[in-house]
């Protein structure tokens, strides 16, 4: 979503907001018969939320009406992913589709996501403090009705968490390739014969391993999904499979499941996160199941980047890919919105980089505190799980695969990308004190560019070409 991509934004209201929001879900359930059709109506949803301010309308009314809006947004969301089997079936979801699906549903939660912010006065997180669990919070969690009438989401084994952490690198991950998500882990969900509730994941810090659900849920996390397969042997098959093969791999004796950072689907000695669902599923399924139906493509022209952090694949399963997955259904979705501001700018910044550098050919330049960081880095690698807790506060936690090359990437990406952060942090500040509203997409992407144009070619670690 470049910004030269974004609509033009209403400056008067020529509608209510719920007259708006009910006129983009009758346009959802429109009959289509054409790829041409279909992509015409995903474009004019995108368009139309993305094209909305909400500074064309009375801030208390629309604070208090928010969690009305809000719900509808989601009620969008649900219809539009409901929609998925139905396109695929009728052979229009080409690429293009996909990545008009995806552009859609991440407007309907940029929308839903500034309702929450004014719903909530703009307060934000303090700091130090952890974000909320997920799945908690009145106006924070919506569930699918076609799951429970309460606002209480309610766990299955086999059922697959999307997750949205806070980092610089986090926002990366769900940028990575041709699909602009907003979202960077997805982990499987395993209850045992006690009730005891687990949650099956491979991080890049520690492999795959087991945690339980209320750390995984409480873990520095800034939105989630909850996803279910409607066949619930095969979801819980899945679930017992991934929590036995990662148990096992982490028993005595035996070789840990080491990340995989090049994001190839084609061997299993390391997984990374979605590897590691499309495996239990496709071992539940006794093959039949390989996941995901619609793949993320590394077509950038400019692959610095991407070959920094080791990435060796052309096409992936990136942890977003499981949003439009339609052999999944969506039971429910959470957000806190004390840091959605935070996650959206991360987006939009990550785009705005991502973008430079294939557009304008900017390439990241380490320098000796880089290359220190590092080797640095690398040796810590070597250390006892124990001595990388001492040295996490000098030394970033990093397992034993990861290059120092790597290791100097995301460095210069966080070192790159915070400063911008601060920067459009405080022009919202300024702007919601001003007018009481947050910044909108388009603005944050202005604010960009001009940074860029004042930068005479280097901005943090990303540098022009000569």
């Amino acid at each position: 979503m470049r910004a030269s991509e974004l609509p033009v934004v209403d400056v008067i209201a020529p509608q209510s907001l719920d007259v708006k929001i009910a006129g983009i879900m009758a346009a959802a359930a429109h009959p289509v018969t054409s790829t041409a059709e279909l992509k015409k109506l995903l474009t004019g949803i995108y368009q139309a939320i993305l094209g909305t301010s909400l500074e064309v309308y009375e801030a208390k009314a629309t604070r208090a009406s928010a969690p009305v809006h809000m719900h509808g947004l989601f009620r969008l969301r649900v219809r539009l992913r409901a929609r998925v089997s139905e396109w695929h079936a009728a052979g229009f979801m080409e690429h293009d589709i996909q990545l008009a699906l995806r552009d859609a549903l991440r407007a309907a939660r940029f929308g839903s996501d500034m309702l929450g912010e004014l719903g909530i006065g703009f307060s934000k997180l303090p700091e130090g403090a952890a974000t909320s669990k997920a799945f908690t919070g009145d106006i924070n969690t919506i569930v699918n009705p076609m799951f429970d009438s309460s606002d209480k989401a309610v766990f299955k084994t086999g059922d697959v968490l999307l997750l949205r952490g806070m980092h610089h690198n986090s926002a990366a991950i769900a940028r990575i390739g041709d699909v602009d998500s907003q979202f960077s882990h997805v982990c499987i969900i395993h209850i045992d014969d006690e009730g005891q509730q687990w949650v099956v994941e491979s991080l890049i810090e520690e492999g795959a391993i087991i945690n339980t659900l209320a750390h995984a849920l409480s873990h520095g996390n800034g939105r989630a999904m909850l996803f279910r397969h409607p066949d619930a042997e095969l979801a819980k098959r899945a679930g017992k499979f991934a929590y036995e093969h990662v148990a096992h791999s982490r028993s005595a004796w035996h070789r840990r499941i080491l990340y995989d950072f090049s994001m190839r689907l084609d061997q299993r000695r390391s997984l990374f996160c979605s590897k590691l669902i499309r495996l239990a599923f496709e071992r539940a399924s006794g093959g039949t199941m390989l996941l995901p139906t619609y793949m993320t493509r590394f077509n950038m022209q400019n692959r610095d980047f991407i070959d920094r952090i080791g990435v060796k694949a052309d096409v992936t399963y990136a942890p977003g890919d499981t949003e439009i997955e339609p052999l999944f259904d969506l039971v429910a979705e959470w957000a806190d919105f004390r840091v959605t501001s935070r996650l959206r700018m991360q987006d939009l910044i990550m785009v705005k980089l991502f973008d430079w550098m294939d557009v304008h050919g900017y390439r990241f330049e380490p320098d000796f505190l880089i290359r220190l960081i590092g080797l640095f880095g690398r040796i810590a690698a070597r250390l006892s799980d124990s001595a990388k807790a001492v040295l996490s506060d000098i030394v970033p936690k990093v397992p034993i695969n990861m290059s120092a090359r790597t290791i100097a990437a995301v460095a210069m990406l966080h070192k790159t990308a915070e400063p911008l952060l601060e920067a459009i942090e405080a022009i919202e500040a300024e702007q919601i004190a001003r007018t009481g509203q947050p910044l909108h997409p388009r603005q944050i992407y202005d604010e960009l560019e001009r940074i860029r144009l004042r930068s005479d070619g280097r901005i943090g670690y990303l540098v022009a070409p000569a």
